[in-house]
């Protein structure tokens, strides 16, 4: 089945302690039916020192299910995505507007 957000798409967040904002996905997992958002659902970390690097707290996004996602549309509003051929290629397209993304 086609992935309806990907890498790089800019989303807002439908529901939970982060409602509201927008980021863009930096990671996708999609055996866990979960992705990675800049800037939402950000926990603390403690990080041990080393030789290397600094320790310390450090903010780190955690993974946000995909149902509590919506695609951002040209406009700026959530949307909802769809599928459709355009000739031999399979494309998605924004509900709210009917423009490929």
């Amino acid at each position: 089945m086609a992935a309806k957000l990907k890498k790089g798409d800019k989303v807002v967040v439908l529901a939970g302690k982060d409602k509201g904002k927008q980021g863009e996905i930096t990671a996708v997992m999609p055996k866990d039916n979960k992705a990675v958002v800049e800037g939402v659902n950000v926990a603390i970390r403690h990080q041990r020192q080393t030789q290397t690097t600094q320790g310390g707290r450090t903010p780190k996004a955690m993974p946000i299910d995909l149902s509590n996602l919506a695609l951002m549309d040209a406009n700026g509003k959530a949307t909802r995505v769809g599928f459709r051929m355009e000739g031999d290629k399979k494309v998605r397209f924004a509900k709210t507007t009917g423009d490929v993304i």
